[in-house]
């Protein structure tokens, strides 16, 4: 996982904490959820990207089996 993907993914789960706790303080219902979907989407990326690397260091570990 690159750097910046790390970086990005975790900014859209601290803004998706902001925005639910945002809705929350407001009583606007739609914010909070739209915050709880922003942590979700954030943390299903981080789960996606270090698959990824796992992947890449078996590839390194075991080679490509060519």
């Amino acid at each position: 996982m690159s750097f910046l993907d790390k970086l990005k993914n975790k900014t859209q789960k601290a803004m998706g904490q902001g925005k639910e706790e945002a809705g929350r303080q407001t009583g606007d219902r739609s914010m909070e959820a739209e915050g709880r979907r922003d942590q979700a989407a954030g943390g299903t990326k981080q789960v996606g990207e270090k698959a990824k690397d796992a992947a890449q260091e078996a590839r390194r570990t075991f080679g490509t089996g060519s």
